[in-house]
């Protein structure tokens, strides 16, 4: 690496750890290939006599020790396979949601599935399964215009369908009630009073991080939705908070509808998401 980039790098890690910024060193390298127009990998091969780099990362550097979140810098997220655009007024796609992701490409699905993803935010989840499994029909939810503003916009080279609707509503969508092969949902699912870091307080929209008292305000009519929507055998995955692992897995369990409801843990270990199957018969 150019002489000049490691130590406008190591500048600005120092900068962001002093910020609080857990990621400095990580942040301080993308922020770095965002000013540069390149590839985090590609750094090594970085002319800093490039077109105004400096004066771009430095600019970076500044927005991002204001707490202002490393993808509303770039203006993308990561999420699995797929890059999604990202910015004020949708929740970034997180990194523990791939645990999610990957749980749902391993299940056994028919040759084209049917499935639905509620509380789409960016629409990264949709997209990211869409791409997974090709001949699927993704449909996305969302309640939120400009979550929704997003989606469109991430989704427009996919056949993913977008859908503006309230996930809560017992009504919604009905022409797909038995014909579902999966549902999965990443919903607002912080208990209201938790603190949070400084990026998703003040940047990450409320609606689509707090689920009210106990984080289970819409946990709860999404399980019994899916009961109507999933065809027997069908597949529910639902996200929650790391304190509500046992309550969302009685919730799913207490519509009488679900069988082999089961806790899952992401890759930090902590508790992220419950799943259930359809059961075959109702009785």
């Amino acid at each position: 690496m150019n002489p000049r980039v490691r130590e406008a790098i190591a500048s600005a890690t120092a900068t962001l750890a002093q910020a609080g910024i857990d990621s400095a060193r990580t942040d301080a390298e993308l922020l770095a290939a965002y000013a540069a127009g390149t590839e985090r990998g590609r750094l090594a091969l970085l002319d800093p006599n490039t077109g105004g780099f400096h004066e771009r990362f430095a600019g970076a550097v500044a927005a991002r020790a204001q707490r202002i979140p490393l993808q509303h810098i770039t203006g993308t997220a990561a999420f699995g396979p797929v890059q999604v655009q990202v910015g004020p007024g949708v929740f970034i796609p997180r990194p523990e949601t791939e645990a999610l992701l990957e749980w749902a490409l391993a299940q056994k699905l028919p040759p084209d599935p049917v499935i639905l993803d509620l509380c789409t935010g960016s629409g990264a989840l949709a997209i990211a399964l869409a791409a997974g499994r090709p001949g699927s029909r993704v449909v996305a939810i969302d309640d939120d215009d400009a979550a929704l503003d997003y989606a469109r916009r991430n989704a427009a080279s996919t056949g993913v369908r977008i859908v503006r609707g309230d996930v809560t509503d017992p009504c919604l969508l009905p022409e797909f009630d038995g014909r579902v092969d999966l549902v999965v949902a990443n919903p607002p699912y912080i208990p209201v009073g938790v603190v949070l870091e400084p990026e998703v307080a003040r940047h990450d929209p409320a609606h689509a991080l707090f689920g009210g008292i106990d984080g289970m305000a819409v946990i709860a009519p999404v399980a019994r939705r899916a009961v109507d929507w999933l065809r027997p055998g069908g597949l529910l995955a639902v996200e929650h908070d790391d304190t509500t692992s046992a309550a969302t897995a009685e919730t799913v369990r207490a519509t009488g509808a679900f069988v082999d409801v089961t806790a899952h843990r992401d890759l930090t270990g902590r508790p992220r998401f419950v799943t259930g199957r359809r059961k075959p018969e109702m009785t």
